[in-house]
């Protein structure tokens, strides 16, 4: 299936971990409820630090943001293994994270909650990329173009369908690993 995004995107830098992701004081929330996933959508990246972000990730009042690619530094989703993180990334209507590396919890929990595609960039695209910079991500060449500037991806291979089916537990049931619920 041909998936393309195309976004005003959000950057940030380097070790951003999950607790500014989603601080703690949120993990009450429980995602299954369906009130519950929005208000955690609308607290996403509220843990960052106003001085280094002047612009906002989510709006005054708003459940979702504009950013629906998060372009990241280095070990991205750090700290603790909160799958609360990504999940609040995508009911804040992120759709994919591209970062120069990942905390290997934060992919995982990326991948097994179907969230958001966790991409990798091959270059330091937050020294290249601005908050608000409109972006094309194409899952099809696995590239993001911003501008007139064309970057390579390293593909998302075989998570991929996983992410698409909305998790590893959907994709064990539609695959056939795990009887469907009844």
């Amino acid at each position: 299936m041909a998936k393309v995004i195309t976004s005003p995107v959000y950057v940030v830098g380097d070790n951003i971990d999950t607790d500014q992701i989603i601080p703690a004081q949120y993990l009450t929330l429980v995602p299954t409820i369906p009130e519950e996933y929005k208000k955690l959508g609308s607290y996403a990246m509220v843990g960052l630090p106003d001085e280094l972000y002047p612009t906002r990730f989510m709006a005054e009042g708003s459940t979702e943001a504009e950013y629906k690619i998060v372009i990241a530094g280095k070990n991205f989703g750090c700290g603790s293994s909160r799958e609360h993180a990504p999940i609040a990334l995508g009911a804040a209507g992120v759709e994919a994270v591209v970062a120069e590396s990942y905390a290997r919890i934060f992919f995982r929990n990326s991948v097994a909650t179907g969230e958001l595609y966790p991409y990798e960039s091959r270059e330091r695209l937050i020294d290249i990329c601005r908050t608000g910079d409109i972006a094309t991500l194409d899952f099809d060449t696995d590239t993001l173009t911003v501008g007139n500037q064309t970057f390579s991806l390293k593909p998302i291979g075989d998570v991929r369908p996983v992410i698409e089916a909305g998790g590893i537990f959907n994709y064990a049931r539609q695959s056939g690993m795990i009887p469907s619920k009844a």
